[in-house]
């Protein structure tokens, strides 16, 4: 029972720690990398308002699990670490698609979105970021791991310690249930439009609506700027959603229409060979049938010329006989 609760104990702490350390790693992400904040301004990341991303804890107590998995079906050692952090990179792969997925389909919310990327599957995974979990992975397996477990297990021995995590959860859970009703309310807000409304593009529009209005946008607390509620900035991030579809939509029906033009054009063109080609043939059968029926009668003329020549011939004998 003891050694239970101290491993329940140490992946608390591992949870903590991944979701304090991802959302570090996601604020300087968004700030200086992200496509999705062209303007370079700080967004505080995830859904939560907290300095935490819940995805890079469980994925954190993932890598914890599977760096005491030891492979020994592959001799090699090299090959067996590269499988390993193969294995870590498909299963932290999956926590976060599934995480994605059930925001997606259960509260209409696109919590990072990859459909530039290549090989993307819905827009929630691609090889490009397992490529990262990968490096990730064995940057904790080497670095990470073997340096902090002696810490984890004396932390998670004493009391005070346990005190401190029972702190951190009790604010986490209310920040969890304050951002679900914030959830909730987006969630209604994109059912009534049928849209799903992508997250980090939601909070960077809020971002140049507090700009364009002179106000000071909030860094914590997102989703309200200034006197402006979340009703109101839902309805500009719909606004810049439709003009921004407007114009692909424009692009994509002049495109389908240049497609169709062409299309027509090659089916007439196509047509009409088909027609000269019929044309031609039946020409060339004609031809050929008369060239034919030419060389018959020519044939014939040969044929009565020899008979009568024959016919002379024997006649000529006939009498010379007599």
């Amino acid at each position: 029972m003891e050694i239970s609760l101290n491993i329940l104990l140490v992946l608390a702490l591992l949870f903590l720690m991944g979701s304090l350390f991802g959302w570090v790693l996601e604020v300087f992400y968004r700030r200086f990398i992200s496509a999705a904040n062209p303007e370079r301004k700080w967004i505080n990341p995830g859904f939560l308002t907290g300095p935490y991303l819940p995805l890079y804890g469980f994925s954190l107590c993932a890598l914890y699990i599977l760096a005491h998995m030891e492979i020994t079906f592959i001799q090699n050692i090299i090959v067996s670490k590269i499988v390993l952090f193969l294995t870590m990179a498909m299963v932290v792969t999956c926590i976060e698609y599934i995480a994605g997925i059930i925001f997606i389909r259960k509260m209409k919310i696109k919590l990072w979105d990859y459909e530039n990327e290549w090989g993307n599957i819905q827009g929630v995974i691609c090889p490009k970021y397992s490529f990262f979990w990968a490096v990730l992975s064995a940057v904790y397996y080497f670095i990470i791991h073997p340096k902090i477990l002696d810490s984890i297990y004396w932390l998670a021995n004493h009391l005070a310690f346990s005190f401190f995590m029972g702190f951190f959860y009790g604010i986490f859970v209310i920040d969890f249930w304050y951002s679900m009703n914030i959830m909730t309310r987006i969630k209604k807000f994109a059912d009534d439009n049928d849209i799903i409304v992508r997250y980090e593009i939601l909070k960077s529009t809020i971002k140049s609506k507090s700009d364009e209005m002179k106000e000071k946008s909030s860094f914590v607390f997102s989703f309200v700027s200034g006197k402006v509620s979340l009703a109101d900035n839902l309805k500009y991030y719909l606004e810049k959603e439709e003009s921004r579809f407007g114009k692909i939509k424009k692009n994509y029906d002049i495109a389908k229409e240049s497609i169709k033009d062409g299309y027509e054009s090659m089916k007439d063109n196509i047509k009409d060979g088909y027609e000269n080609m019929k044309d031609n043939i039946k020409e060339n059968i004609k031809n050929g049938k008369e060239i034919v029926r030419r060389n018959g009668k020519e044939d014939d003329s040969d044929t009565d010329s020899n008979t009568k020549e024959d016919s002379c011939s024997t006649n000529e004998g006939t009498d010379g006989n007599r």
